[in-house]
């Protein structure tokens, strides 16, 4: 079957974004063609509706139309009850009985089951129509999974993304250059939600554990070393050991719905906070955008399986109680 929209590529061109963490690859011939591009409606296809985000997709596009031009016209559903109701909130037009019902009608996938390990399996086909994708965090439940589906979409020259929406935000980028000039980081301390327990069913400390280790690779680099997590009494904690000696202590929650980080120096305890305002829409919604239209990546395909790596050794560490290498794997 042939892909709706044929996305403009050239082999060889690799050009950083201004803004994009911690690298990007643009795959387009020139400024012309990409400008071309960005003038284009996008029509999305979203596979997985259990989440609120599909209602939330629907409602950003297709009735707040915060990116004119770009509509979420199909969905498929684990249930049809999950489907209607993100047709019905979020003004999508048509919902389909099998994802690749979609193939040939859509310009731009999105992914986003609740348990990372569907994801791969939902978007093999339309990688291979060449179809730019963002699939929702964590991008997969195995690194070695990751590698083989990034390997080939770097073949194919398909753009292909997935972030934590908490990462991928002006908030983080701004205190990452905050850190740059605060001297003696000793330490780190993270709150970060963790809801249903570490063993829920939709893949442990892989749901929502994302968001908590994600924006501390962004801030202070990805080589984490080693990791273990404690539990005692249903209460849980991580911790993170860097290559280059700086710790990071994790706090897991259920009660506390926020994320916040801190850094110990020699002289206390300093609370990294933005200088920034949000976007509306948000950068993730906006980073996202821009690959779909433009094939813009806001991460090196590196960094997406770094951040699932460092997840499974986390994993390793729940039942071992140990800390755990984490095995990186190059893509």
């Amino acid at each position: 079957m042939t892909s709706r929209r044929k996305f403009i590529s050239t082999a060889g061109i690799g050009i950083v974004g201004a803004t994009a963490l911690p690298g990007s690859t643009i795959f387009g011939a020139n400024n012309f063609e990409r400008e071309q591009q960005q003038k284009k409606n996008i029509v999305v296809g979203i596979i997985g509706a259990e989440n609120n985000h599909t209602v939330g997709y629907g409602k950003l596009f297709n009735i707040e139309k915060k990116f004119p031009g770009v509509e979420l016209k199909y969905v498929w559903g684990e249930t049809d009850a999950f489907a209607k109701r993100a047709q019905k909130e979020g003004a999508i037009k048509n919902i389909v009985k099998d994802p690749r019902d979609m193939l040939g009608k859509i310009d731009a996938l999105i992914v986003d089951h609740r348990h990372p390990k569907y994801h791969l399996p939902a978007a093999s086909p339309f990688l291979e129509e060449k179809i730019p994708m963002f699939i929702d965090k964590p991008f997969c439940y195995r690194a070695e999974e990751g590698r083989e589906f990034l390997q080939r979409a770097k073949e194919l020259k398909v753009p292909v993304s997935s972030y934590s929406s908490i990462a991928q935000t002006n908030a983080t980028f701004d205190i990452r250059e905050q850190v740059k000039e605060i001297n003696n980081i000793e330490q780190i301390v993270r709150y970060g939600v963790l809801y249903m327990g570490m063993n829920n069913k939709y893949g442990g400390i892989f749901y929502y554990g994302i968001h908590t280790i994600q924006p501390l690779m962004y801030i202070f680099g990805e080589d984490i070393r080693e990791v273990k997590i404690t539990e005692k009494g249903g209460k849980w904690s991580g911790s993170l050991a860097f290559g280059n000696g700086l710790m990071a202590t994790l706090v897991f929650t259920e009660e506390y719905h926020g994320w916040n980080t801190f850094v110990v120096v020699k002289d206390g305890i300093k609370e990294l906070k933005s200088r920034v305002p949000a976007s509306n829409p948000t950068r993730n919604y906006v980073d996202m955008v821009n690959m779909f239209r433009t094939g813009e990546k806001p991460r090196t395909f590196q960094s997406i399986l770094n951040s699932v790596s460092v997840l499974e050794a986390l994993e390793k560490s729940v039942y071992s109680r140990k800390w755990e290498k984490v095995n990186y794997l190059n893509v």
